[in-house]
């Protein structure tokens, strides 16, 4: 019976985990000559979540799976799923890793790697990675875990070497675009190879689901036009390009990286007012509380030391926020409850390897 739960709660999790109202998020970078951002809308259906700040020396052992680590950098990641299930952020290292939905997504098929949900996946590597080699060289041991529905994510990811990857799985592999393969710097939620051959052509599609060709149109454009000695500064015109490509009604987070000076500006769909934080202000031993803060607040400017000590019940809090009515048009009310605990408890499982 309890394997069974199990097992039922992992086909929820990896299901409900990835936004499926809208899907129309797009990420994308730029550069000039002495910065480099990179931009994130998120749609969803409402704009609840956690920003947390990831410790160092935490072991880790994977959610429903037997791999383990313990975290190299610190980060700060964004999330509506709760802690250490982030839908993206950046390390202190300058790694910026976001995923997007993308519906032809097909997962590799069960093998020897060890294998890990996709919002850990995201995890592992901002625990881990301090360049795309690093990302990309841990394919060889692990894995997103395969699952027939849902999960179905594609992720964008840029260091501080102003080089980014777009890594895709279709037909059951690995499929990343670097380089000179990356053309435009851009990712909405069809593969970056139609969204390449479409902007290429000038072409829309009818329809354009989710008008995400139309958007990575659009973007590739304002990436291409922008220009450091004519145009705003690239916070200012990365916020222009979000702007550009939001949804009225669904995009909740807009998030500007600023790799270089390792800061993070945001704002969400019910505030406004532009936030942001220091990423080298931040105390990452895991000898000290966990800092989080609500990303639904009322604040504006540096929120840098607005943030307050995490506690599983502000967790709960937020995952009830983010799935508890989308859940239970499918599940009974118990078992939505063992699901949302079991994803606010799991923080409790870590362990702080520092003395």
């Amino acid at each position: 019976m309890k394997t069974n739960l199990v097992g039922v709660l992992t086909i929820c999790i990896l299901c409900f985990l990835t936004p499926n109202v809208g899907q129309s998020c797009t990420t994308f970078f730029i550069a000039s000559a002495d910065n480099s951002v990179f931009g994130r809308n998120l749609d969803w259906i409402n704009d609840d979540g956690l920003v947390v700040v990831n410790k160092r020396g935490v072991t880790k052992k994977a959610y429903l799976n037997t791999l383990t680590w313990t975290s190299k950098y610190g980060s700060v990641t964004f999330s509506d799923s709760g802690r250490d299930f982030p839908l993206g952020g950046m390390n202190e290292t300058g790694l910026v890793v976001e995923s997007m939905a993308l519906d032809h997504t097909k997962l590799p098929f069960p093998d020897s790697r060890e294998q890990i949900t996709s919002p850990q996946w995201i995890q592992y590597q901002l625990d881990n990675s301090s360049s795309l080699e690093d990302v990309l060289s841990s394919n060889s041991k692990i894995r997103i875990q395969y699952i027939p529905i849902g999960n179905q994510l594609h992720f964008f990811v840029c260091d501080k070497s102003k080089a980014c990857v777009v890594i895709e799985f279709i037909d059951n592999k690995m499929v990343y675009y670097k380089g000179t393969q990356l053309h435009v710097k851009a990712l909405t939620n069809s593969t970056y190879a139609e969204s390449i051959d479409r902007w290429k052509s000038n072409k829309i599609p009818e329809p354009d689901k989710s008008r995400s060709i139309g958007r990575f149109i659009r973007a590739a454009n304002m990436i291409q036009s922008y220009d450091q000695k004519t145009s705003t500064s690239p916070i200012d015109y990365a916020f222009k390009i979000l702007s550009n490509v939001s949804h009225p009604a669904y995009t909740q987070w807009s998030i500007v990286y600023d790799i270089e000076n390792l800061t993070i500006h945001f704002h969400t769909f019910s505030n406004p007012k532009i936030s942001h934080v220091n990423l080298k202000s931040f105390d990452y031993s895991c000898l000290t509380p966990v800092k989080i803060i609500n990303i639904d607040h009322t604040l504006s400017g540096d929120i840098t030391d607005k943030f307050v000590d995490y506690t599983y019940q502000l967790n709960l809090q937020v995952i009830k926020s983010a799935f508890g009515d989308v859940l239970q048009q499918s599940m009974p009310k118990k078992s939505v409850n063992q699901l949302l605990d079991s994803l606010a408890i799991y923080p409790e499982t870590t362990k702080c390897e520092q003395n």
